[in-house]
């Protein structure tokens, strides 16, 4: 354990120190240099015990402890000198008075170690997030970061995403006070989901320093995102198979008048979930909306909020500022599936702005023109239907897209081809 060893340390600070106390008198000192030698001054001990208060963090009572003994090597190998006739005393000679600048060290040693500990638990304390302490880094966007993260009691791992406050409230106090607000409502909502293809929200709350922390599950494989960056375009079965468990979580959120606001491959996991493979988890759900109840405050904190969605997926009446519903978030289901099956974007633009113009205007290329591969002409207009510019032309639910999705004719992707893909390409998954 860290203490053990921690503990090893603090022996092998005081068995160094015999080591030094007994070289350094073990010779016998001739008599000319009689004089300087037994001139009080700190030694090499004193310096070792110094550095080790530096640089290893140690409670203060102990470092005491093994400082005085450390420094007292020096007049035990004085001693033992003696002993054995090496070391010449005169009738005033006193040991530890000899010495005492290495006990004024030790006592420094002390309070340079009480400054390290204390940084150790500022470091600590930073670093905690309620009852979680984060870990590693597991990755970065613009609005914060996720780490691995352990509860301090129990033994479950967990991500954290920190989301820094000045990206939501965009340096307006009174706005960002407003934000926050809703933030912390809507999260609470969003706790309360409890499809098994929605990320698992088990905390939330804001640091001393105003950022915002949301732990949820840790997952095992990989976002949609990556999934077609690194391995290309999947098969018409595995999309199917893929996008009904995306609705399947959004048909809970909505039937709660929950809307994403933000579904794209980044925010869609797949992977092992206990014997089960490709198995979809919705993120960022901490981040929903209401649309079965706007209020003055839902319609100023969206308009400073800087998370409405990501153009590439975003519904045109979105883009155009009206009323939305769940509808949009199956818009947004439409570009992932088109992005599933083509491993392009609906639409491919250079900016922003033109992004959300082609949107709002263009038709998109059906995905079989895209894709240089078969794709059943069924499926094609699902998705074309989820791209509807008109809301009321889309499947009016997330329910009845999963049944339209059920009926496309296509051979079944199963679990044994799930577990043999990743097996192949992904071992250190399973």
């Amino acid at each position: 354990s860290p203490t053990r060893i921690l503990d090893l340390g603090h022996a092998f600070v005081i068995f160094t120190a015999l080591g030094l106390g007994l070289a350094w008198h073990w010779a016998p000192v001739p008599l000319e240099d009689m004089v300087l030698a037994r001139t009080p001054n700190p030694s090499w001990i004193g310096l070792l015990v110094l550095v080790f208060a530096a640089m290893v963090p140690s409670a203060p009572g102990k470092m005491l402890i093994t400082g005085l003994i450390a420094v007292s090597m020096n007049p035990l190998g004085m001693a033992i000198a003696k002993l054995r006739g090496a070391w010449v005393y005169g009738p005033d000679s006193n040991l530890l008075m000899m010495h005492f600048p290495d006990y004024l060290v030790a006592g420094i040693a002390v309070v340079i170690s009480y400054g390290v500990n204390q940084l150790g638990r500022q470091v600590t304390k930073a670093r905690e997030m309620g009852s979680y302490q984060l870990g590693e880094l597991l990755g970065k966007g613009g609005m914060g970061e996720v780490y691995r993260a352990t509860h301090r009691m129990l033994a479950r791992p967990a991500a954290i995403k920190l989301i820094r406050s000045e990206m939501i409230s965009g340096g307006n106090g009174t706005a960002g006070d407003l934000a926050l607000k809703r933030f912390r409502r809507e999260a609470e909502v969003a706790a309360s989901l409890r499809s098994p293809h929605t990320v698992e929200l088990y905390d939330f709350g804001m640091t001393e320093d105003q950022t915002l922390y949301f732990v949820m599950e840790l997952l095992e494989g990989m976002t949609l995102d990556t999934l077609v960056t690194t391995y290309g375009p999947v098969p018409a079965a595995r999309a199917i198979h893929i996008l009904r468990q995306v609705c399947e979580s959004l048909e809970e959120a909505h039937a709660g008048g929950l809307m994403h606001r933000d579904i794209k491959p980044a925010n869609i996991h797949i992977g092992r979930l206990g014997l089960r493979h490709d198995f979809v988890k919705v993120l960022d759900f901490g981040l929903v909306k209401s649309f079965t109840e706007p209020s003055a405050d839902d319609s100023l904190a969206t308009g400073i909020d800087v998370i409405a969605g990501t153009p590439a997926y975003m519904a045109p009446e979105v883009g155009l500022g009206e009323h939305v519903d769940g509808r949009a978030d199956l818009y947004a289901v439409g570009c992932v599936a088109y992005y599933l099956l083509t491993g392009k974007l609906v639409f491919e633009t250079t900016n922003v702005f033109h992004s959300m113009a082609r949107h709002l205007r263009d038709a998109p290329v059906p995905p079989s023109q895209q894709a240089g591969v078969s794709i059943p002409p069924a499926l094609e207009q699902v998705v074309l239907g989820c791209l509807a510019k008109d809301p009321d032309q889309r499947p009016p639910n997330a329910k009845e897209l999963a049944r339209m999705l059920a009926a496309v004719e296509v051979e079944p992707w199963d679990e044994d081809q799930a577990a043999e893909w990743w097996k192949i390409r992904e071992p250190s998954n399973l």
